[in-house]
């Protein structure tokens, strides 16, 4: 179920970005779809813009969570650019 779940939310169109929340309070933005691969008994994750990149076990997946949290893509309004 949990595989079907990511597979459902990589193949929405358009693609809405997600979160993955591991066991121990970790948590990876999935902000593209290109940059997770579901492989067979774990998730390897790409951080975009580095070389840093994370491989996390189906099992230590504790919830899949909406990236935006129905406020937008940086949670809400706010003041940008002003002085």
């Amino acid at each position: 179920m949990l595989i079907g779940d990511i597979k459902e939310r990589l193949s929405k169109d358009p693609f809405e970005p997600f979160r993955i929340r591991g066991s121990s309070g970790e948590s990876y933005e999935i902000t593209r779809p290109f940059l997770i691969a579901l492989m067979k008994s774990k998730l390897f994750i790409a951080f975009p813009n580095s070389d840093r990149w994370a491989e996390l076990s189906y099992l230590h997946v504790a919830a899949l969570e909406s990236a935006t949290n129905g406020h937008g893509k940086r949670g809400g309004r706010g003041r940008h650019g002003r002085s």
